[in-house]
């Protein structure tokens, strides 16, 4: 549904002192005189007083701006994890039972987890926080008929407000004056092209928000010509504050982590409760104490949740966050880090992040019928046109005349180019230095004897020139008003009749291109001259366009090979979003554009063959803001993992309603706070950069998983043997937690900083249903726990028979651990890839943390507090040697595996 440019305004004003009657008015439906009225105001504007009240009632013009969450906040946030909650039971019952040791380490691990997070975020919000714009915004208004300049948030319903080209509108207005108005509304509406504003009588109360001519709505930019209106709409009720509003209304969808977290963790409470309970029971009725059972339960618990994994996670998500912000995306929640990548849809905004949002004069026809392209893109003069021979003084004429009959200015100055005026304007001054013109020389070698501005009516701008003695008219505007007045066109040979269909079917093939066309022509002034057109020599057509930005096209390229869909959403004709469509490969038929009119005629995404046409469609087109909303629903609803990217007010709901929303630095403070990641550079390929990232980051939380996993799994399974074959626990509850967060503890946080495996963007995205553990993991994790158990069991039951005390056969059980997790360590380098083909230089801090937890464990031996908490003893180096083999065992076996089950070695088969 459209969201009306209502503002809460009064039926009837009641004296000041009391409150006031509100209700919803649509502005653009009044008359002038109607309008004065109700709004209590005149055209020379409010009086200090009045205004001064009316400040008091409404506040202040400035939307509510979101503060960066506080740290208390984010504390809580780092405990919303399931593997968190594992964490606190198991803490609790390890305090149940008296064995406050245990219960510590868990804690620890929780505050660790909690502190790094914390960390991360908060720097995060920090970057966000420091990209909004710290200018405060000015505004000319009229109080009591003199003119005032007064900061914007001081506007009240009632002012009279003055701009000119290039302010900012501060607030909704309701047009009383416009003399060549155009402007640039692509911030709310995403038309990239500007949009031409007047005056005039009330509009239907339908009429959408792009086609109220006679408004002009808050974050726009006035591009060209000049205004004076009426502010009918401050702070939140301005169609701007509308959409922010809508934002709070709007639910963001899980990210993909998240949720695959949760299937995770409630598999292993299952498992885990189910296992306590049967091998409880067993132990009890053989005969065991209670107590011990209790103390059993908790051991063979301690084995089996993961305990280093939230900590894995978020240093993991944080070292990939870090390694996004050095591409240009900061990363706002460290769960959107893995949803980037996670992404099967992006859906993209065009104006801004497609392309440059600035008009570009790309191409240049000719009366002779050849059509001339022109190099480089934006508001400088920077690039040439390409001519043909023979047609060189035929270009330098169509360029001195767009340039008298220009009122903007472009210059370079300092290295920089700037510029003042009409966009349009601008791009044609742009195409007169590619053609070696200068257009300050231009202008001062020809006076200019009048000017003829650009009015809608007209849809044409004019110049009266003199050169040696005669005068002639320059012009450039609309074709259709333009091609009436031209009775020639000219050619190297000189003027010949004008042929209008071939400029006309010129015209046409440009418009199907996606070009905006205007004609420019030039006519000898005789005579007395009268205001208007003398008869013109047609001189060409100029096509506009709003470049795609050069790296757009290869970066949505390698999303597709990479599986993922791109679809282009933009407030653009369906004839421009087609050919910029077509030019970044994104679509190439007709039936593959749908329109904000198609899917309302539709109805609803309960429809299905709405669903259908969005799940059919590449490029949607004259959409409204809330219709891109809906879009996004549709694509969820289709079972889409899902990212938009966008930069306007009109994008924040869809922003929001995503798996993972991407707004652009340039962009709206709505979109970036609405965001989960901002895109510092604007470019698509950074947000393509981003993915791989997430991929990588992906891979790395799989990595970590499967080592902790497939380790605590072998505790758990040689818990499993010594119950069913009657033999003592095999380690002590502190033991396995001291394995657990220690070895693994140290060794997980250097997988985490494994860098990204080749060819992680040639294979398609993870299909949304699919979980943490697949068929390749499950089938690693059984063979690599089944080996680990097996052999420690061996090795218990053998040295228990050979009559060892417990106390020193644990100490040669723990140690092998340590071993077999040291080894494990380089197995869960890559799933796919033998440990052997991935050098230890890739990551060389992994090499010092399987070190360093070697020593650790070496040093706790020789540490009485440690040897005597842990119950262990110094062992000699024959039986290190002897460990160390039997431990190699677990390479050697997923060796093997990974030969069997990849046998080009886990790389690219050739």
């Amino acid at each position: 549904m459209e969201i009306p440019s209502y503002f809460i305004g009064f039926s009837i004003w009641p004296m000041w002192g009391r409150q006031a009657v509100l209700e919803t008015i649509a502005w653009h439906v009044f008359d002038r005189t109607t309008l004065l009225e109700r709004l209590r105001s005149n055209a020379a504007g409010l009086s200090d007083e009045e205004a001064a009240r009316r400040r008091q009632r409404f506040g202040p013009n400035r939307l509510p701006e979101r503060a960066p969450p506080s740290l208390l906040l984010l504390i809580f946030n780092q405990f919303k994890s399931p593997l968190i909650y594992i964490l606190l039971i198991a803490a609790g019952i390890s305090l149940a039972v008296g064995d406050a040791t245990d219960t510590v380490f868990i804690l620890i691990v929780v505050l660790v987890n909690t502190a790094v997070g914390t960390i991360q975020e908060w720097k995060a919000e920090q970057s966000a926080h420091a990209l909004r714009s710290l200018l405060t915004t000015s505004s000319t208004i009229l109080r009591s008929g003199r003119t005032e300049e007064v900061p914007a948030e001081d506007l009240v319903p009632g002012d009279v407000v003055l701009l000119e080209s290039g302010r900012r509108l501060p607030a909704d207005l309701r047009l009383l004056e416009a003399q060549n108005l155009w402007i640039d509304e692509s911030l709310l509406t995403g038309e990239s092209v500007a949009v031409e504003k007047g005056t005039g009588e009330g509009l239907p109360p339908e009429t959408p928000v792009a086609d109220r001519w006679t408004m002009a709505f808050a974050g726009s930019t006035v591009t060209s010509g000049r205004t004076a209106g009426i502010v009918v709409a401050t702070a939140g009720y301005t169609q701007m504050g509308q959409i922010a509003t809508s934002i709070a209304q709007v639910e963001g969808a899980k990210p993909p982590l998240v949720l695959r977290m949760e299937q995770f963790s409630q598999k292993i409470i299952i498992a885990v409760v189910g296992a306590g309970a049967l091998l409880g029971a067993i132990a009890y009725v053989r005969g065991m104490p209670l107590v011990e059972v209790v103390f059993f339960v908790v051991a063979l618990a301690v084995s089996a949740i993961p305990e280093g994994l939230p900590v894995a996670l978020t240093v993991v998500l944080s070292i990939a966050a870090s390694r996004m912000a050095r591409r240009n995306v900061i990363v706002r929640r460290m769960t959107a880090v893995e949803s980037l990548g996670s992404c099967t849809c992006i859906a993209s905004d065009k104006t801004g992040t497609l392309t440059v949002n600035e008009q570009t004069l790309a191409r240049i026809w000719l009366p002779t019928g050849s059509l001339h392209p022109v190099t480089g893109t934006g508001y400088t003069g920077e690039g040439m046109v390409e001519g043909a021979p023979g047609e060189e003084d035929l270009l330098v004429r169509f360029g001195i005349a767009a340039i008298l009959a220009n009122e903007a200015d472009l210059e370079q100055a300092n290295g920089r180019w700037r510029n003042h005026g009409d966009s349009i304007d601008i791009a044609f001054l742009a195409i007169g230095y590619k053609l070696g013109l200068d257009p300050a020389v231009v202008r001062a070698s020809t006076p200019i004897i009048h000017r003829i501005p650009y009015e809608s009516e007209r849809r044409y701008a004019a110049a009266m020139v003199e050169t040696n003695g005669e005068r002639r008219m320059v012009v450039k505007g609309a074709l259709e008003n333009l091609l009436p007045h031209c009775t020639a066109m000219a050619t190297p040979h000189g003027p010949v009749p004008l042929d209008r269909r071939l400029v006309e079917q010129a015209a046409g093939s440009l418009s199907t291109g996606g070009f905006r066309v205007l004609a420019v022509a030039e006519g000898e002034v005789t005579g007395d001259w009268e205001a208007g057109l003398p008869p013109l020599v047609f001189l060409g057509l100029a096509g506009f366009i709003d470049p795609i930005r050069p790296d757009a096209a290869d970066a949505i390229a390698e999303c597709q090979e990479a599986g993922i869909r791109v679809v282009m959403v933009t407030g653009d004709h369906p004839a421009t979003a087609l050919a910029i469509a077509r030019a970044l490969g994104i679509a190439e038929k007709d039936e593959e554009v749908a329109t904000g009119t198609d899917l309302e005629a539709l109805g609803s995404i309960e429809v299905p063959a709405y669903l259908d046409r969005v799940g059919s469609a590449t490029v949607f087109a004259r959409v409204a803001p809330l219709q891109k909303l809906a879009i996004v629903e549709a694509l969820l609803k289709l079972g889409h993992f899902v990212a938009v990217t966008g930069d306007g007010v009109n994008d924040a709901p869809a922003l929001r309603r995503a798996n993972i929303g991407v707004a652009m630095g340039s962009g709206t403070d709505i979109a970036k706070d609405t965001a989960s990641m901002i895109v510092v550079d604007d470019r698509f390929s950074s947000i393509v950069a981003g993915i791989e990232e997430g991929r990588f980051a992906y891979d790395n939380v799989r990595k970590v998983t499967y080592l902790l996993v497939s380790t605590g799994a072998a505790e758990v399974f040689l818990f499993l043997l010594s119950t069913i074959a009657v033999l003592p626990l095999p380690l002590t509850a502190i033991q396995i937690l001291w394995l657990n967060l220690v070895t693994n503890g140290i060794q997980h946080v250097g997988l985490a900083f494994e860098p990204g495996e080749t060819g992680a963007m040639q294979r398609p995205p993870r299909p949304p249903e699919q979980g943490l553990f697949d068929r390749l993991m499950l089938e690693e994790t059984l063979i690599a726990a089944a080996t680990m158990s097996m052999a420690g069991f061996a090795v218990w039951a053998w040295l228990l028979g050979t009559g060892m005390d417990e106390g020193p056969a644990r100490t040669l059980l723990l140690v092998l651990f340590v071993l077999f997790e040291n080894f494990q360590v380089f197995n869960a380098r890559s799933e796919t890839m033998s440990a052997f083909r991935i050098p230890p230089s890739r990551n060389p801090f992994l090499v010092l943390t399987v070190i360093g937890a070697a020593l650790v464990n070496a040093a706790a031996m020789y540490t009485p507090v440690l040897a005597g908490v842990l119950r262990i003893d110094p062992i000699s180096p024959a039986a290190w040697g002897v460990l160390i083999a039997i431990a190699a065992l677990i390479l050697v076996v997923m060796e093997v595996y990974k030969r069997l089950r990849h046998p080009t070695g886990g790389l690219p088969a050739s």
